[in-house]
């Protein structure tokens, strides 16, 4: 192993800080930590890994739900301090390391008055996000999901070799990659495509919780109207006491329609009016604003809190949907803090030039509930159960990655073929399952 790798073993300081996480009900407590700095480090830690047939994971920020326990049985890769990112403004494109944030990279990005499909938190790890797919909340209806606008992965496979993976050089292994996660390798960076974006007309219209029946249903119809340059979102929140929370919000329930349009300001105000009028709202932040602020659209929380969740899709939203959303949100026992549907179609609903692993294609939303605190997890287990029992009349049966929190439902993430396809590739580049600990495709199913 290089003299340099910084290993560390419970109790060393530096352990805690390596191993925490955003969602604090993970369950992480390997028998050592490679805190990598660069992909040779990634390398080592997997010949580690391979000569003690020890499963392997790899960690940014711990954001994303960590569907089985990291153990002490497992090594453990950092990669908090591979924070590259390098621009192409000729070529738009992105190169991205391990380690990059979100908030990091669309700041580097916007610079060069580009935009890449980033996520809705600042603090979400950007390889996470693209691997398991890439849902953009600010551009993905104008151009897909993430994962279809990668154009070559740096990887360490099970076999310890660093592989510059293209769709040319290997063409199953690219597909895999993008939407497969971390089940083939461990990524140490990607080139992504940027988009010449610079501004948005964007924010969020916060309503009262005593009209989400008439502001849902107006944004049901509106959604069937709206241009791809507009993605949107609404959420029915159960907002904390807290004073660092606008005073109309706080202790509050309400719902909160966020949207991200690329028109000009004057056809964006006029594409939202109809949900203006919709009812009065509480707050009304849409505004005109430079891309490098569009986390403020979601204004996802930052601190690291316990958080339990649940995710699906739905082939359609009907006035029986907005009433079973709204009866999940007002439930007496155990509800949601958040309830969330973001809207599909668009670009999201077409193949890429490239094909990949995401097979969701036929969607219109996204379902998304979490629960934060989450002081009895099998009641908010079972209150989760119910609610996504109440929506089954509308679900898809499959699942974004990123919101699967059933490790046993990895099926529920491709279609037959495409997994058939995944358990090909895995008997292939990692045929002892050493990349287990994850929504795990086996290279034996």
């Amino acid at each position: 192993m290089p003299a340099d790798l910084r290993a560390l073993l419970p109790g060393d300081d530096g352990y805690a800080d390596e191993t925490r996480t955003y969602n604090l009900r993970a369950d992480v407590r390997p028998g050592v930590v490679i805190a990598a700095a660069s992909a040779g480090d990634v390398q080592a830690a997997v010949r580690l890994a391979a000569a003690r047939n020890a499963p392997i994971a790899a960690m940014a920020t711990g954001h994303a739900v960590q569907p089985v326990p990291i153990g002490p049985d497992a090594v453990l890769v950092t990669t908090r301090a591979m924070r590259g990112v390098t621009v192409d403004a000729e070529a738009r494109t992105a190169w991205i390391e391990a380690g990059v944030l979100w908030g990091q990279a669309v700041a580097e990005i916007t610079k060069f008055g580009l935009a890449p499909l980033n996520g809705a938190s600042p603090s979400v790890g950007a390889i996470g996000f693209v691997l398991a797919g890439g849902h953009s909340p600010t551009l993905g209806r104008a151009h897909g999901y993430a994962a279809d606008h990668v154009h070559r992965i740096q990887v360490v496979t099970a076999d310890g070799e660093l592989r510059t993976v293209t769709a040319a050089n290997d063409p199953e292994l690219f597909f895999g990659l993008r939407g497969g996660k971390g089940n083939f390798g461990i990524v140490t960076a990607v080139e992504i495509a940027l988009f010449p974006v610079t501004t948005l007309y964007g924010g969020s219209l916060i309503f009262p919780a005593a009209s989400a029946r008439t502001v849902l249903n107006a944004y049901r119809a509106w959604t069937e109207t709206v241009p791809e340059t507009m993605s949107s979102s609404a959420a029915l929140l159960r907002l904390p006491d807290l004073p660092f929370l606008p005073e109309p919000l706080r202790g509050r329930q309400v719902v909160s329609i966020r949207l991200s349009c690329t028109d000009p300001a004057p056809a964006g105000a006029a594409l939202i009016e109809p949900l203006r009028a919709a009812a009065a709202p509480l707050m009304d932040l849409v505004r005109e604003m430079p891309y490098a602020d569009c986390a403020s659209i979601h204004s996802d929380p930052l601190d690291p809190a316990p958080v339990q969740e649940r995710g699906g899709l739905l082939r359609e939203l009907t006035a029986e949907t907005v009433d079973a959303l709204i009866a999940i949100a007002e439930a007496p026992a155990a509800a949601p803090d958040l309830v969330e549907i973001r809207h599909l179609g668009g670009a999201f609903a077409r193949e890429p030039l490239v094909p990949n692993a995401i097979s969701y294609r036929d969607a219109a939303f996204t379902i998304f509930m979490a629960t934060i605190g989450a002081p009895d997890p099998a009641q908010t287990h079972a209150a989760q159960s119910a609610a996504m029992e109440l929506l089954r009349p509308w679900c898809t049966g499959y699942t974004l990655l990123s919101f699967m929190a059933d490790v046993d439902a990895v099926e529920q993430g491709y279609r037959p073929e495409v997994l058939r396809r995944l358990v090909a590739l895995k008997r292939r580049v990692a045929p002892a399952n050493l990349f287990r600990l994850n929504h795990n495709i086996r290279p034996d199913a």
